[in-house]
């Protein structure tokens, strides 16, 4: 899949692409969009993956793998709802208007990978996506045609699996390192705390180099990493900024980097920028993990910024948002999540500035894409030790078990009503994570696939009293997070997943007016009353409890067979229309 375009005849806040027929034409010759599945490996490869290398500038680009070393299934959201200026645009699109908008042909592999429609059916038959030995493959391909590329990292590569959490980390720097990975930045590596980062950064990552022009000491507000690197292609000097997550002592307990501050910093992110240009970068890119929404805002406010390659919201946009600014023009782009995309963006630079370029976001089909052997090899060994382990059968799943949405997902409602009945509560909480894997009607839950949705270093199950008052406070609290008009106050991941409890929600209104009508069994929750409420994560000081992987791998054993689960939902107001709900 291509898209090009010369940055300065791109309208602002257009999706980029001046040649959608060839776009179109390009994406329907691959393998993935119809094609017989059962082609050789090469030709499959030569279908959707030869790329005619461009410019003299390439990087290569994946971001939010949490930690999924083989393939998997991952179901995109139906629910990923954009408001004030963002309805309607990237990345707030799904469904059939995604298809629409990126003219993607429908019951395709292309609809498979970039959607949830027809998710079960369509898993069967294109099966599963990612795998680092599969991307491997992908990736020696790619520099064998541009051997000048840099593999760039986007963060949340070292958590969202079992062997990433009872290792900390160190099978996906292994993985990393195979994988020939160049630069990185960072957001849940900091949940391993501030001491393992800094060990793991100096000690074990190798030709790797973690950048974060964000972070600094709390003390005198030094910089903790390299905040960018000058790099030389084709004779064309350039610099990569790194951008962590703006927002980690929010999002998770301070206490994992309480020497650290983080923040967007755009006024130094913009004084870096200008030190690379007079240093001569002649193209300057963003290696951002603040999430496709923030990005866009960085990008109107931020000049001399020609792409930014983004993370965090695990938005798998196949085209660029061309954003102006100040000092010109911003690509600004988001590759999905889970090891499912590569990106490939490439530059030429004539005059000292970017003048054109090629965009792709490539989909990795593990059943496309032999995997590579010496990658193959590297997963092996860092799973072995763990492997009867992480295959132990502890139920079956009668339905589509999946998280990534707005609001629920059929694994959070498992988690739900796991956590209400063996806490003995009628409304229980769970976090709003984008990450976690997919279940297929009728696959077994083994422990690695219920360690997939909760392998993190604060695993407290809890239960609280909680008044009436308090509930509508916290679920505003993290609608503000999720649906805030300005990007720079979304500091979160998606709602709080509720189990029990049903309640409205109006995505677009003001702060502390967007959830109304809350009730349980029927009746109007009390504000003054106190409720018992389940939950796991806190985010707190002093929260204590057991993992809530073990709570659930009780119930799981209590029930054998899970039914399908019917995900919670609020009444959404005033969202008729929106195209980033199907």
């Amino acid at each position: 899949m291509v898209i090009h375009g010369r940055i300065l005849k791109t309208p602002c806040g257009k999706i980029c692409g001046v040649n959608r027929r060839e776009f179109l034409q390009v994406l329907a010759a691959g393998a993935a969009c119809g094609a017989p599945l059962g082609a050789t490996p090469a030709r499959a490869q030569s279908l959707l993956y030869e790329l005619t290398p461009f410019g003299n500038i390439s990087l290569l680009h994946f971001t939010d793998s949490h930690a999924q070393l083989l393939p998997s299934y991952f179901r995109e959201p139906s629910a990923n709802i954009g408001v004030g200026g963002a309805v309607g645009r990237p990345p707030h699109l799904t469904g059939a208007a995604f298809l629409k908008a990126f003219n993607l042909p429908a019951n395709s592999g292309l609809a498979y990978a970039f959607t949830h429609l027809g998710f079960a059916e369509a898993a069967k038959q294109y099966g599963k996506i990612g795998g680092f030995a599969h991307l491997a493959t992908l990736v020696k391909r790619l520099r064998a045609s541009r051997p000048h590329a840099l593999l760039l990292d986007g963060g949340d590569s070292w958590q969202g699996s079992a062997t990433a959490l009872w290792t900390q980390g160190r099978d996906m720097i292994a993985a990393s390192r195979e994988l020939g990975v160049d630069l990185m930045t960072g957001h849940w590596e900091f949940t391993y705390g501030d001491k393992r980062v800094r060990e793991a950064v100096d000690k074990e990552l190798g030709r790797i180099e973690f950048l974060a022009q964000n972070v600094k000491t709390a003390d005198f507000e030094e910089p903790v990493f390299k905040p960018y690197v000058m790099r030389e292609s084709r004779g064309v000097p350039f610099a990569v900024i790194g951008q962590a997550f703006p927002y980690v002592p929010i999002a998770h307990p301070r206490r994992f980097v309480e020497g650290w501050t983080f923040g967007i910093q755009e006024r130094d992110l913009q004084k870096i920028v200008d030190a690379a240009r007079e240093k001569g970068a002649q193209a300057v890119v963003l290696l951002s993990h603040n999430g496709m929404d923030v990005d866009l805002k960085l990008a109107s406010r931020v000049r001399g910024i020609d792409a930014i390659l983004g993370g965090h919201t695990h938005d798998g946009v196949p085209a660029p948002t061309v954003v102006a600014n100040p000092g010109g023009r911003t690509l600004v782009t988001n590759a999905g999540s889970n090891g499912k995309f590569l990106g490939v963006l490439d530059l030429e630079v004539k005059g000292g500035k970017v003048s054109d370029y090629r965009y792709r976001l490539l989909p990795v089909f593990s059943n496309l894409i032999p995997p590579d052997a010496s990658m193959a090899a590297v997963v092996e060994r860092v799973r072995a030790p763990y492997k009867d382990r992480l295959a132990e059968k502890l139920a079956v799943t009668e339905g589509l078990l999946y998280r990534r949405g707005n609001f629920n997902g059929s694994f959070d409602q498992l988690f739900l009503d796991a956590l209400m009945e063996v806490q003995g509560a009628p409304i229980a909480f769970s976090p709003g994570f984008r990450w976690g894997t997919t279940l297929l009607p009728g696959e077994a839950i083994t422990r690695e696939h219920l360690m997939d949705q909760a392998a993190i270093t604060y695993p407290a199950a809890t239960l609280n009293e909680i008044t009436g008052r308090q509930i509508k406070a916290i679920l505003e609290d993290v609608a503000d997070n999720l649906f805030n008009p300005d990007p720079y106050y979304q500091q979160g991941g998606d709602m709080v997943r509720v189990g029990g409890l049903t309640y409205a929600c109006e995505p677009g209104a003001r702060m502390g007016g967007r959830i109304s009508d809350l009730r349980l069994a029927g009746l109007p929750l009390d504000a003054d009353k106190a409720y018992r409420v389940a939950g796991w994560a806190p985010v707190g000081e002093g929260a204590t409890g057991e993992p809530v992987w073990d709570l659930v791998e009780r119930w799981l054993g209590g029930h054998k067979v899970v039914s399908p689960r019917r995900p919670n939902q609020p009444r959404l107001i005033g969202v008729a229309g929106n195209p980033g709900i199907s």
